[in-house]
């Protein structure tokens, strides 16, 4: 039986990312990966048309070009073929009805597309980053923390405590996103601001979301929307070489089935290849709660509640993402989006929020606010010449549909059939033409991912949620991954959780990565 220093299951990149971190440091590591080649969700394909490379779940990556990890292995990734393509306008919104607003990454621009957009936004957007600015050193840090850990603790009590009770700050844990950008006049502010949230998770009328509106505003502002040239996948790549060049071995297509406990521990990782690998000092498990205490940890008794709390364990919505192959670039009337890197299409906040009501309800929505980005506007090497793809990601989709809002499209037993797919990607491209007038005229190629395909890819992803899991409130910071549980360090004393379901959560940011691999190496 072969051995290793750590066995780590799954590959998401923060798995590679605690992989790296210990082939570094001398650690034999072995990396076990179901699919056929590492990366998880971090994968580029020729989906549609020869030529033509599309990010086939995730895409920009600001929020790891900031962490900790990035800072740590950069150089080493950068000599291994990873380099970022970054825009100076992160992000923007368009209204069917011609409007638009950018957010540049300039301070002072920034501002002044608030104030065009209504006179006082200008001042308003000035107020509420000077708000958070005393916050941001201890927030952005707790991201490479363990929230259980004495430093992460103080912090958050700093954070929430003032001299009198309570600071404004905790305040901004229970609010809303629609509260949180209600100051500014213009609905075009408002609507460019507030869907962001569920991007990471949340719905803009859902409590605890209004923090996030900070967050997303200094973090697009801070780091732009930077991803990798040649695509998403280049990180994994890069990763795996760093981890292979250390002497950390990688295996695919090889599923980890059982740990195996001796003495309280992890000592075996068994596979679906008939293979047992012995743990000679931690186990790894990139998987979500209900994976590692129901299905990896079967055989060996666990606490009841903390069984309970695994099956009670909630994944959210599901996502329709539509990968476009395009005979040439979109032709935005903003020409401002030529250069953006991922805008919103919307009537507004309050469309937004009914659409996400209809969902809740188990309906396809009606009018969805959704983003569109083009890679190949920063990074022509994706597509052939004079060519172009587009990705749509229409998030806040039943992952198993009970009707239509519209009452238009049969949903037979909710299954995203290809009628089903069909017919409800004709409804997103009929709302993308109206901001895009050469949608869908130029689009050569075409495949969508849909729930279904998301749970047939990974367990990870539950019935069809891009994120591995609800991340409300009662799934969010000290209670997650489990309130029994609430950090990486699991109940078995060597075996450590990371991935979407642990601190701080979902999205190509490295935290949990580099916090298991830091507590590993102390």
């Amino acid at each position: 039986m072969d051995s290793y220093d750590v066995v780590v299951i799954g590959s998401g990149h923060n798995a590679l990312i605690a992989a790296a971190y210990l082939a570094r440091a001398g650690k034999s590591v072995l990396v076990l990966e179901n699919n056929d080649r590492i990366g998880g969700l971090v994968r580029t394909e020729e989906l549609t048309l020869p030529g033509f490379k599309h990010d086939v779940y995730s895409s920009a990556h600001p929020l790891f070009t900031t962490s900790q990890a990035y800072a740590d292995l950069g150089a080493d990734l950068t000599a291994r073929g990873l380099r970022y393509i970054n825009t100076d306008i992160p992000t923007g919104v368009s209204f069917s009805d011609g409007r638009t607003a950018i957010l540049p990454q300039a301070f002072e621009a920034a501002l002044a597309e608030a104030e065009r957009l209504a006179t006082g936004d200008g001042a308003v957007l000035s107020q509420m980053l000077a708000s958070f600015n005393p916050y941001v050193e201890d927030v952005f840090g707790l991201f490479s923390m363990d929230l259980q850990s004495p430093t992460a603790q103080t912090m958050i009590q700093r954070l929430l405590r003032s001299e009198t009770g309570y600071s404004p700050f905790s305040k901004l844990l229970f609010e809303t996103a629609r509260n949180v950008v209600s100051p500014f006049q213009s609905p075009v502010m408002q609507a460019m601001l507030a869907p962001w949230v569920m991007h990471l998770g949340r719905t803009p009328d859902e409590i605890g979301s209004g923090l996030w509106v900070y967050l997303i505003v200094l973090a697009t502002m801070g780091a732009g929307m930077a991803t990798p040239e040649g695509g998403s996948e280049q990180l994994a790549r890069a990763l795996g070489s760093l981890i292979s060049d250390h002497g950390g071995v990688i295996r695919t297509q090889t599923a980890a089935t059982r740990i195996v406990l001796s003495n309280g521990k992890a000592s075996e990782v068994h596979t679906n290849t008939g293979e047992a690998f012995k743990v000679r000092e931690h186990v790894i498990a990139s998987v979500n709660p209900d994976q590692l205490y129901l299905r990896l940890l079967n055989d060996s008794p666990q606490p009841e509640h903390v069984l309970q709390q695994a099956k009670e364990f909630r994944y959210g919505r599901g996502c329709v993402q539509i990968h476009l192959a395009l005979s040439e670039p979109p032709r935005w009337p903003d020409a401002r989006f030529n250069r953006i890197g991922q805008p919103h299409l919307t009537d507004g906040l309050n469309q937004c929020t009914l659409a996400v009501a209809q969902a809740m309800a188990g309906l396809l929505p009606i009018n969805p606010t959704f983003t569109v980005d083009c890679p190949t506007n920063l990074d022509p090497t994706r597509a052939p010449a004079g060519k172009a793809i587009m990705r749509v990601q229409v998030l806040e989709v039943p992952c198993r549909p009970i009707g239509d809002a519209a009452g238009q499209i049969a949903v037979g037993d909710g299954t995203w059939t290809g009628d089903l797919t069909q017919r409800f990607v004709e409804r997103i491209l009929a709302i993308v033409e109206r901001h895009i007038p050469n949608i869908p005229s130029s689009v050569v190629g075409l495949h969508t991912i849909t729930p279904t395909s998301l749970a047939q890819f990974s367990p990870n992803l539950g019935p069809g949620d891009p994120y591995g899991g609800a991340h409300d409130l009662a799934q969010s910071y000290l209670l997650s991954p489990l309130p029994a549980q609430p950090s990486h360090r699991t109940l078995v004393p060597n075996i450590f959780m990371l991935g979407a379901a642990t601190w701080p959560g979902h999205g190509i940011n490295g935290g949990s990565g580099y916090i298991v691999a830091k507590q590993l190496l102390g």
